[in-house]
């Protein structure tokens, strides 16, 4: 059952960050356990969600839902997986959509890690813990393509220094909605927690990080275009929240995009189609493409007959 606690800030406590506020005070909850419940908006202030750098203020009523901690284990599970290329220092993936990532609340099974732990128990990466042995960056649950996954901690160090120092290239295709005023330029626009929603993200200037994506047009459609997204920065839904923000939003995609985006995608229409880093040991190059899926090809395809069907009628 939820337990539901309540606490009341004093005057000495004001000023001070509301995550670290709640773990002092309740000493059973470690800080990073009072940032989850913030951000699933177990967490409110006076009523209402706050961000987990939110200041105190003297008299603030602060009502905390606690539910009972579960424990997450990532158990090996024997689901297929297209491996592009591996060593003893890494591994190339290219995810299926639909897959996530690694085990979290509502997708405790079926995930990639599920996966890897099946098939390289024991030589992966543990710098991310159990729950995240060997991934370095991770892609949406319903979005497809490339990531890399580190064997070695060495490996995994390295690529993540390139991941932070933005020298690990990252591009995607995807399917937006509406027309193009120029085939090509980049947005600059920090993205952090959406202050409406926790469990989103925005372009906001408020406890945010900054975000750059620059796209270009492959095809442009009579509804929608075909386009190619390099990612500068690495933020949590960059890509869709970008595009939405230009009033592009990706198709399919049933957070960012409009009520009538195309239901047959069930999800963004979002593919990781190239990634290229330097090998951690040898320092060579690696780069990889990786095929559009059928999903994505397919809806091109409709697309494609749409716009012909139309002009024959014009």
């Amino acid at each position: 059952m939820n337990e539901a606690l309540r606490l009341t800030v004093s005057e000495e406590a004001a000023g001070i960050r509301i995550d670290r506020y709640i773990s002092e005070s309740m000493g059973s909850i470690s800080r990073s356990r009072t940032a989850a419940l913030i951000d699933e908006n177990a967490v409110s202030v006076n009523g209402a969600p706050v961000p987990k750098s939110y200041k105190l203020k003297a008299g603030d009523e602060i009502e905390i839902i606690v539910s009972p901690p579960r424990e997450i284990c990532a158990k090996p599970q024997n689901i297929e997986l297209d491996i592009v290329w591996e060593d003893s220092d890494l591994l190339v993936v290219n995810k299926a959509k639909g897959m996530v990532v690694h085990p979290a609340p509502g997708n405790y099974d079926g995930t990639l890690v599920n996966a890897l732990l099946y098939r390289y128990k024991g030589q992966l990466s543990g710098i991310n813990g159990a729950l995240r042995p060997g991934i370095v960056h991770r892609i949406d649950k319903d979005t497809s393509g490339l990531l890399v996954v580190a064997k070695t901690d060495m490996a995994h160090e390295s690529l993540a220094r390139q991941v932070s120092e933005h020298s690990f290239e990252r591009a995607y295709e995807c399917v937006v909605h509406g027309v193009l005023k120029e085939n090509s330029g980049t947005v600059r626009a920090p993205i952090g927690r959406d202050a409406k929603d926790r469990k989103k993200m925005a372009v906001t200037y408020k406890n945010s990080k900054p975000a750059v994506t620059h796209y270009a047009l492959i095809k442009q459609f009579k509804k929608y275009a075909h386009m190619r997204c390099v990612l500068e920065t690495g933020r949590t839904h960059q890509i869709r929240v970008h595009m939405a923000y230009i009033s592009h939003p990706v198709a399919g995609d049933l957070v960012y995009g409009p009520k009538n985006t195309p239901k047959e995608l069930r999800g963004q229409c979002l593919h990781a189609k190239h990634i290229g880093f330097l090998h951690p040991r040898t320092g060579e190059l690696l780069e990889f493409e990786s095929a559009l899926p059928d999903y994505f090809t397919a809806f091109l395809s409709k697309l494609e007959k749409e716009d012909s069907e139309l002009g024959k009628n014009i």
